[in-house]
């Protein structure tokens, strides 16, 4: 009862006050959520639209919601099948996930992450060297997969 009373308070929040470039809806049953983050202005992923799912675990809030890129991009902490490698998305202690926390914080720390890569902490360890060490590469790269995937 807990959660669905929360989801329901976080999902009106999101409704009314969205972040900037965020939108957040249900997908049918309450556990089940989608959002939309846009890429950020001055980075590989401006004007890309990324679609996200959200699957929120019946122990929310003292267990983090899994949250995964349904649509492709190119990025150091993000693998191919959408895993998000976030610090905020892990209990402790190898995370930094707490109740307190909500999908709101989550996904702006996601677009935050869109913004700045993390590339000593990578998924993607071919992308993380490529953005270490040949930067206008990984720009290049990342900006075509947004054209390629996230276009509108």
């Amino acid at each position: 009862m807990q959660r669905a009373s929360r989801l329901a308070r976080e999902l009106s929040l999101l409704a009314a006050e969205p972040p900037p470039g965020i939108t957040c809806w249900q997908n049918g049953q309450l556990d089940d959520l989608r959002a939309q983050i846009l890429g950020g202005v001055d980075t590989p992923y401006e004007k890309g639209v990324f679609n996200l799912e959200i699957i929120v675990p019946e122990r929310y809030p003292f267990e983090p919601p899994k949250i995964r890129f349904l649509t492709p991009i190119y990025h150091p902490n993000i693998d191919s099948a959408g895993r998000i490698c976030l610090d905020v998305l892990k209990l402790p202690p190898k995370g930094a996930w707490r109740p307190s926390l909500n999908i709101s914080t989550l996904l702006t720390s996601i677009q935050l992450l869109m913004a700045e890569p993390n590339p000593d902490d990578p998924l993607m360890a071919n992308i993380s060297s490529e953005y270490k060490y040949n930067k206008q590469l990984f720009l290049l790269n990342a900006r075509e997969w947004t054209e390629k995937y996230a276009g509108q």
